[in-house]
């Protein structure tokens, strides 16, 4: 094989990958010096012209000329009668240049090269890849859906399969091979031996907050700021946001006119519902607004607690509002504001109610205890909580939280009974 061939198809190879010319020159030297040194035991004495353009590669053997007898490297030296026999003029001490041909190698030695310049590029796409896509973290990427797994979707974007794993799926979301995806880069991992693995997400709060910046150019101009992002993808969302200019309501930028802004994302979020309210420094009131729909009577702080508690008091018919459905709404303020909240009904001043203390016979002590822990002094305001709210404040198994349900019901059954008798 011609030095040119050999080299016209790592060039070709180099195109076809994307590779600059100043890194298929690196490369292309690395790789026959490292067959110079595997024959000759060291490059030390071997000059490579390369160039790029062309395809044209020369190999340079640089001996001295040393007197007949006195060769002591026939690496780095050559002896006179021998320079002699290449140019008649030359004397001791000169260099002679003499070009080496690609097949004086052997065929191993290509393969081998070959094989090298090969594993050289795949390792230099992978990095190209890696430090690609790690810029990209937390940017929106479009590509196109390839293949759909059981606990991932691949999708292509500029020849790279990207993973959307499960766990940053929306839910409710419905895949078709084909189908444009957005999604927002979330890590990039190095994997020993093999290409990078690029995780995209549609779950993470940062595809929410990029999503509002491609629609609401407020947030783009720095105008409105997003200060908190909470999600349950494909549920719910609450945006807190604020405005830096006092002519700008940072809500009603976010939603625009006539929701057209909000919608467009709720669209891309399979419906999921979004809450955008104004951030307030002042804790009390930035949980009344995270607790929307509902619209709280007090809230009571406890600083001391940990994780920080406050006990907040709405409408009897507001109480399902600010919890939402499966606790959501409540799951979602809490992390908004960073306090644990504790919802309580409104009782008014005729309202008949029964100390929790009065079940003492009927509950253990220690049950008592947990329910006045989470604010729970009342019967009724054990009952206006379910079944499962009950157990996530208190930490009650199933079985003994529906047990102090069905306690506390029925001595108000009770009550029922005896006025009607």
């Amino acid at each position: 094989m011609q030095n040119s061939e050999l080299v016209s198809s790592f060039a070709e190879i180099a195109h076809s990958k994307g590779i600059d010319r100043d890194t298929l020159q690196l490369i292309v030297e690395d790789v026959f010096r490292a067959m110079i040194r595997k024959r000759y035991g060291s490059d030390e004495a071997f000059e490579i012209i390369f160039n790029p353009d062309h395809g044209d590669i020369q190999i340079l053997h640089i001996r001295e000329v040393v007197p007949d007898w006195e060769l002591e490297d026939p690496v780095t030296q050559i002896e006179l009668s021998e320079a002699r026999k290449i140019d008649p003029d030359f004397e001791v001490g000169d260099e002679v240049a003499s070009e080496v041909s690609i097949a004086e190698f052997g065929r191993r030695a290509i393969m081998t090269a070959r094989q090298t310049f090969s594993q050289r590029i795949r390792d230099l796409e992978k990095e190209k890849i890696y430090q690609e896509y790690s810029e990209l973290i937390g940017e929106i990427v479009v590509g196109e859906i390839y293949q759909i797994r059981r606990r991932e979707v691949l999708v292509m974007h500029n020849r790279t399969e990207l993973i959307l794993p499960r766990e940053e799926q929306i839910p409710r979301d419905r895949y078709r091979k084909g189908d444009t995806l957005r999604a927002v880069v979330k890590e990039v991992r190095r994997e020993a031996g093999g290409a990078p693995q690029v995780i995209i997400s549609r779950a993470d709060p940062v595809f929410l907050e990029r999503l509002l910046e491609l629609e609401v150019p407020e947030i783009e101009e720095g105008i409105v700021e997003v200060k908190k992002i909470v999600r349950e993808p494909g549920e719910r969302a609450k945006v807190a946001v604020v405005s830096h200019d006092e002519r700008v309501d940072p809500v009603g930028a976010c939603v625009g006119l006539r929701g057209n802004r909000i919608h467009a994302i709720v669209r891309e979020l399979s419906n999921e519902n979004i809450d955008v309210i104004e951030w307030s420094d002042d804790p009390r009131e930035l949980i009344k607004r995270a607790l929307a729909p509902a619209r709280p009577l007090s809230v009571t702080l406890n600083e001391e607690a940990n994780p920080p508690r406050a006990k907040v008091v709405v409408r009897a018919d507001e109480v399902s509002q600010a919890i939402g459905r499966g606790g959501v709404n409540i799951r979602l303020a809490s992390r908004l504001t960073g306090y644990e909240l504790d919802v309580y009904r409104e009782i008014l001043p005729d309202e008949e109610d029964i100390e929790i203390e009065e079940f003492a016979d009927e509950l253990d002590e220690e049950i008592i205890v947990r329910l006045r822990e989470i604010g729970c002094d009342t019967a009724r305001a054990v009952l206006d909580l379910s079944v499962e709210e009950l157990m996530r404040r208190s930490g009650l198994d199933a079985e003994t939280a529906r047990r102090v349900m069905h306690v506390i019901r029925s001595e108000f059954e009770e009550d029922e009974e005896e006025l009607e008798g």
